[in-house]
């Protein structure tokens, strides 16, 4: 019988549960105590935050991954982003990627009106004195070394803070940093896997 997790991956940890460099560093084991077997779907960057799926299914891994499911992110921005530079980002962008340039595809993207409350980070961000701030919501189905933070660069509008809100139908719902949640299965789009 196969398990299946969602994680609220706080800010600070690695998306991994073995770190062969001797650098001390925070991984997935330090925040539950997973079954062996336990593999992380997909990446989140050590200061990136949010939904991280779980599962000892070495098949429905690959399926997280495909580009046949959306993964949303909710980015907290330096300065209060443009409906300009949301179309940019909806038409897609030149970012840098393996020493050439790439061309994201198009994407979803809005401005989200009211702050999300997802509690502090363990690292503060920075206080007001140093600007505005405001938040959007991205939708991508690819995931490019630090695209996402990538693209709101190349529109103008530096990344401060990065939370996965959605993977397909899968939700962080009222998770805050560091919990887990044992599911029966992960219903992603028209896929469902079943234990």
């Amino acid at each position: 019988m196969h398990q299946h997790f969602l994680l609220f991956k706080p800010y600070g940890y690695l998306s991994q549960f073995i770190y062969e460099l001797k650098r001390k560093k925070k991984l997935l084991g330090e925040l539950y105590n997973f079954p062996e077997g336990t593999m992380a779907i997909g990446r989140l960057d050590e200061d990136s935050e949010g939904l991280l799926l779980l599962t000892t299914d070495g098949k429905v891994s690959e399926l997280v991954r495909s580009k046949k499911v959306d993964k949303e992110y909710y980015v907290q921005v330096d300065g209060v982003i443009t409906p300009e530079a949301i179309e940019e980002l909806q038409r897609g962008v030149e970012i840098g990627f393996d020493g050439g340039k790439y061309k994201t595809k198009p994407c979803s993207a809005f401005i989200v009106a009211e702050i999300p409350d997802f509690g502090p980070r363990a690292k503060k961000i920075r206080d007001e004195r140093h600007g505005p701030t405001s938040w959007a919501s991205i939708t991508i189905n690819e995931g490019k070394f630090r695209q996402v933070r990538k693209m709101t660069a190349a529109v103008g509008f530096p990344t401060l803070r990065l939370v996965r809100v959605r993977i397909g139908n899968v939700y962080l719902q009222n998770l805050k940093a560091g919990d887990v949640l044992e599911v029966t299965d992960f219903n992603l789009d028209n896929v469902t896997i079943c234990k």
